[in-house]
């Protein structure tokens, strides 16, 4: 079969064997934001369409399935295991060519919209379950940080509940779109500043508010109290912490460890955070989702 991890930035596929095992794997700079309306077909078929030959079918997760995608699947609800998407599969091409529908978690029955808004995630789906064979999980609360960071709740291997936070999109904002840009370097060093990320961490446990504690970030410069150099880390620190300050209410210091899973860099300074709020962890590998789309596969 072909599996393929459609975002909106990047575009990544590998030809599997009968037991799910990469044969081979292409990747390119054509997410869905780079592709012109009516053209995935064409896109797709100039990547894949040499492995595309009858009786292979092709199964593919993420941004491709959106509103802005080929063509929008329709959201599988939570609680939702493998044999819930497995049904919910949207067909391209009957038995050749799917969409991975998604998950979204409805609104609160009972409640009004405005108390409980629903939440939506496409392509970590099929991360996550990956992630859970990968490490032999029935239950587990997993974190996958991004754009979106999202915190997930898995019970019996299937997905019941998770929360979106826009702590990427956020921290790319204040960091060169604010005021706060006009403080720091156009570019951060490669390495992170772990004291400078620790500090902003602490910050943010403590409760104060990110609205208030950004601020912060630009009177440490005005005052020359910290080289501006290191305040991008110090920023950095302050939006994942309050992400975990706000997810840490939830979670025991007896619990199972919170399972990590996404780019390195990104999940080392989560663990360093997570350690910071005495929350242990767990990595899971990279490049899961290609296991768990040949695993929906085989329940056609």
């Amino acid at each position: 079969m072909i599996a393929i991890d459609w975002g909106t930035s990047s575009l990544r596929g590998a030809r599997l064997d009968t037991k799910g095992r990469v044969l081979d794997e292409r990747q390119a700079e054509r997410g869905i934001l780079s592709v012109a309306p009516g053209g995935f077909q064409t896109v797709f078929e100039s990547l894949f369409g040499d492995w595309w030959t009858p009786g292979t079918p092709c199964l593919m997760a993420g941004m491709v399935g959106s509103r802005q995608g080929w063509q929008e699947a329709p959201y599988c609800p939570c609680p939702a295991g493998l044999n819930d998407l497995a049904g919910a599969l949207h067909w391209l091409v009957p038995g050749r060519l799917a969409m991975v529908p998604g998950l979204c978690q409805p609104n609160t029955p009972g409640a009004e919209a405005w108390a409980a808004p629903p939440d939506v995630m496409r392509g970590e789906e099929v991360q996550i379950f990956g992630a859970l064979e990968a490490l032999h999980l029935q239950d587990a609360t997993l974190v996958l940080p991004g754009t979106h960071s999202k915190w997930v709740q898995v019970r019996g291997e299937r997905i019941t509940s998770f929360r979106t936070h826009m702590s990427g999109e956020c921290y790319q904002w204040l960091r060169h779109q604010s005021l706060l840009s006009r403080t720091l370097p156009d570019t951060d060093a490669t390495a992170l500043d772990t004291e400078a990320f620790t500090h902003g961490v602490q910050r943010a446990l403590q409760g104060r508010g990110l609205l208030h504690n950004a601020f912060g970030t630009r009177t440490l410069a005005l005052f020359d109290q910290v080289p501006a150099q290191r305040l991008s880390h110090y920023l950095s620190g302050l939006v994942i912490g309050e992400e975990i300050r706000h997810e840490a209410r939830s979670t025991a210091p007896t619990d199972p460890p919170v399972v990590l899973m996404g780019a390195p860099a990104l999940v080392e300074r989560y663990r360093l955070a997570l350690s910071l709020a005495h929350i242990p962890t767990l990595q899971a590998p990279a490049q899961l989702g290609y296991r768990a789309l040949w695993r929906l596969q085989q329940l056609q």
